[in-house]
């Protein structure tokens, strides 16, 4: 049976190796040998990235299992999400993996799907989209990375500090994605299948707009159990695994 998988959200780091080990157990129950189609990852694999060039461990072994299964011939897509949205090409072509564009148009099985992280979808978290926008930016990115590694470490952790205390204060409408924005990225790519994640609230939205139904499907995250969506010719499927 053809079959195509989508995971988000992992956040893998070296103080969670249960998820490590998790994660690692799908792709050798799911995908390692499994003849499937494709893996798509969409975004915020790792808790943070300051860079190809801060190497560990963890990063060496997922990149291993990562182009295991790429070398065995299943391509491996990659868009990047807000907590790793400087992966390059270095580490790309150690895990063997294909960077997207953060709104890609796939054919899944003859159904046109835009596949996005979903993060800019979030629109009424004015404070993060202003950081988005610069740090999604040209200068942004080269400036971090020019900068020392102990120094994007240091920033890295005094970010991801200020980001859990205002998430703390913001009510989870003002975190989840907007209809106003889910909408507006249908209609810019003319399609009526979404695959995102960032918001970890896994489930299928169905939307109809001037007589067309559409279909958005949230991918869980990681901090308790798997979470993927496997897809079919026929078929879509969110399946949450307990570690």
């Amino acid at each position: 049976m053809r079959q195509t998988y989508f995971i988000a959200d992992l956040h893998l780091s070296e103080s969670r190796p249960d998820i490590s080990a998790a994660f690692y157990h799908f792709l050798d129950t799911h995908v390692l040998n499994q003849n499937i189609d494709a893996l798509y990852i969409l975004g915020d694999f790792f808790e943070v990235w300051v860079g190809d060039d801060y190497v560990t461990p963890l990063s060496k072994e997922v990149a291993a299992r990562l182009k295991q299964i790429s070398d065995n011939a299943t391509p491996v897509y990659f868009i990047h999400g807000n907590r790793d949205f400087i992966i390059r090409d270095k580490y790309a072509k150690q895990a063997g993996i294909t960077l997207l564009p953060e709104q890609t148009v796939i054919n899944l099985y003859g159904t046109p799907t835009v596949v996005l992280h979903g993060d800019e979808m979030c629109t009424q978290d004015t404070e993060y989209q202003n950081f988005r926008k610069k740090a999604r930016g040209w200068w942004w990115p080269r400036l971090m990375l020019a900068l020392p590694l102990w120094y994007r470490r240091s920033v890295a952790k005094k970010a991801r500090e200020k980001s859990k205390q205002n998430q703390a204060g913001k009510s989870l409408e003002i975190l989840d994605v907007s209809q106003e924005a889910v909408l507006d990225v249908f209609a810019k790519h003319q399609v009526k299948n979404m695959i995102h994640g960032h918001t970890h609230r896994p489930n299928v939205h169905h939307y109809k707009e001037q007589g067309t139904e559409l279909t958005r499907t949230v991918l869980g995250d990681w901090y308790t159990q798997g979470s993927y969506l496997v897809v079919t010719p026929d078929s879509q499927k969110l399946v949450s695994t307990p570690f």
